[in-house]
């Protein structure tokens, strides 16, 4: 048997009510539902459909606006979960939080989904609109739903490996290993990297050297452009310049009519003014006052045009270093300080590359520590799952035995790969013979609905202390199957309703039998409009029903009913139609 604990621990989280509003047939319907196994019966084309097309809408399906109730805007289906396992409670309450949902109050989650005629689909958990991969994520916690067509993650290699290691209880040398290679990829990559293409590795280092020379012999400063250019202009246009403060030099004091000597006939008229009015002494301090302005303006001047005596050698040195740094902008930058910014980037650069083989050499030491490593992780992983195959196919063959196949084969078969993989140092696949003396195949070979839905479950039962969601929906998967064979099924379902919150569709009375609980879907006309209704049956009306499941409500079918109901215990509640 697979690894196991000690006791039954309590089932980590029920689906405790399902609300649904004008979905298909259903107008409204809000079904309350008990912990264990749960059967849900009716007429073919009642509308039991709907019940698993509403929680595929809460574990994030895709909406189809064909189920949208006739003349309704819009479908709403919300599911009320009490979570109970603490672990479970603090995982989903963390990533709530991520996602900046209010946490579960008291353990109850609420997931509800609504889309409309016009195309509009939205989700919320604890009434937070939410996205549909969050949704997603949550149902994929707390449901798992089995169709009669839904064999093909049984039929995946990946699927079965998880199986094995969920009965191997490997989950802690799994990560350890998933741990160990990605850290030797990352290497690697990093390894890849380093060992580039030796021609082109080449040419970017001839690159890196040559701009590492050119910007450092430069030797830049910063913001020295500027005054160099300003430099430059003035020496570009010494002659126009010295022209103008000569000229202007003229005007203020060396011509005969310059200003200051106007200045000097003004200043002896103020003078005689003043004897005659003392009152214009401000006047003449002003005219003074001017007169002294002007005189400074003219020796500036004189400076000016004294400092604009270049030598011609200077300023072919000022021309020369100008076009380099522009020169050098062009090429590496609008501005100097980003031409030195690429110098610096190009020099780490050119001593990471130098220091290449040295990294590479050190990279080569640490992947092959990190191998080892990784080969002692996949050895212990590898040697848990070659401990639990056996016990695996025993227990699943036990199983199968119990449901028809007396005499089948079932391996779990182990084949090591040539390198490792992330998942592990070897494929894992199941292989199965229904009858003796015929080849074993892989589960995606078998043909038949009957046979796969058998083994199914017989994995399931094998897994079921092992498999952490919560609520297992089976919609017809024991079709095909009767008799002897159909009352192992409903054994089997029921004893997968102790590990787990069990809801089962079904056809079957010796299934819906074995089930505490059980519903009807009738379909009736009210009014104008076709309705399907929800019905809890008990007592006495549950005898009745499957008696029609077994084919009518003769004294026999009857008498047979209560038989298959004897032992299951009748449940003492009011029928309770749910519109």
């Amino acid at each position: 048997m697979c690894r196991k604990a000690n006791h039954t621990p309590p089932v980590p989280a029920t689906l405790t009510t399902l609300r649904i509003r004008n979905l298909a047939l259903v107008e409204h319907l809000d079904w309350t539902l008990q912990p264990g196994f749960t059967a849900v019966t009716g007429e073919t084309g009642a509308g039991k459909s709907v019940i698993i097309g509403a929680l595929n809408l809460l574990v994030g399906e895709r909406a189809d606006r064909s189920l949208l109730r006739t003349g309704a805007d819009q479908c709403s289906v919300e599911g009320e979960f009490f979570i109970e396992d603490q672990a479970l409670l603090t995982t989903l309450n963390g990533r709530l939080a991520e996602q900046g949902i209010e946490p579960c109050e008291g353990g109850q989650l609420l997931i509800k989904r609504v889309f409309t005629a016009a195309g509009a689909n939205r989700q919320f958990v604890n009434c937070s609109g939410t996205t549909l991969a969050v949704l997603k994520e949550m149902g994929d916690q707390l449901v798992d739903l089995h169709g009669p067509h839904d064999h093909q993650s049984l039929f995946a290699l990946e699927h079965q490996r998880a199986m094995l290691d969920a009965c191997a209880g490997s989950g802690e040398q799994l990560a350890e290993y998933q741990r160990q290679f990605r850290a030797l990829q990352q290497m690697k990559a990093e390894a890849h990297r380093l060992a580039t293409s030796e021609n082109l590795r080449e040419q970017e280092l001839d690159l890196l050297r040559f701009q590492v020379e050119e910007i450092q012999s430069a030797n830049i400063q910063p913001g020295e452009d500027e005054p160099l250019a300003q430099k430059f202009s003035q020496a570009s246009n010494s002659r126009k310049l010295l022209e103008l403060a000569s000229r202007i030099s003229g005007l203020v004091n060396e011509a005969d009519d310059s200003i200051l000597t106007r200045l000097g006939e003004v200043g002896r008229h103020l003078r005689e003014l003043e004897r005659l009015d003392p009152s214009v002494t401000p006047l003449y301090e002003a005219h003074t006052r001017a007169v002294l302005e002007l005189e400074e303006l003219q020796r500036d001047l004189s400076d000016y045009a004294e400092s604009l005596e270049i030598d011609p050698e200077q300023f072919m040195q000022v021309e020369a270093r100008l076009t380099l740094l522009e020169n050098l902008k062009r090429k590496y930058g609008p501005t100097l300080e980003q031409v030195i910014a690429t110098g610096e980037k190009a020099e780490a650069r050119l001593r990471s590359i130098e220091g290449r083989d040295d990294a590479l050499a050190r990279l080569q030491h640490e992947m092959k520590a990190a191998g080892e490593a990784l080969a002692q992780a996949g050895a212990s992983l590898t040697r848990a799952r070659a401990h639990a195959a056996p016990e695996l196919a025993q227990s699943v063959q036990g199983h199968l035995s119990e449901l028809g196949f007396r005499q089948a084969g079932f391996e779990v078969v182990l084949r090591p790969l040539d390198e490792p993989a992330a998942h592990g140092m070897e494929d894992v696949e199941f292989v199965f013979s229904p009858n003796p003396g015929e080849l074993a195949q892989p589960l995606r070979a078998i043909a038949s609905s009957g046979e796969i839905s058998r083994v199914m479950l017989a994995l399931k039962t094998s897994l079921a202390a092992r498999d952490s969601v919560s609520l297992l929906v089976f919609d017809e998967i024991d079709a095909n199957v009767g008799g002897e064979i159909a009352h192992a099924v409903g054994r089997k379902m029921a004893a997968l309703a102790g590990h787990h919150q069990l809801l089962v569709i079904t056809h079957l009375p010796q299934v819906a039998a074995q089930a505490a609980h059980q519903f009807v879907v009738r379909k009736e006309l009210i009014g104008d409009r076709t309705h399907s209704l929800l019905e809890l049956v008990v007592e006495g009306d549950r005898t009745a029903e499957v008696a029609r499941m077994l084919g009518g409500e003769s004294d026999e079918s009857l008498a047979m009913a209560a038989s298959l109901l004897s032992g299951v215990g009748a449940i003492k509640n009011k029928k309770r139609p749910i519109r």
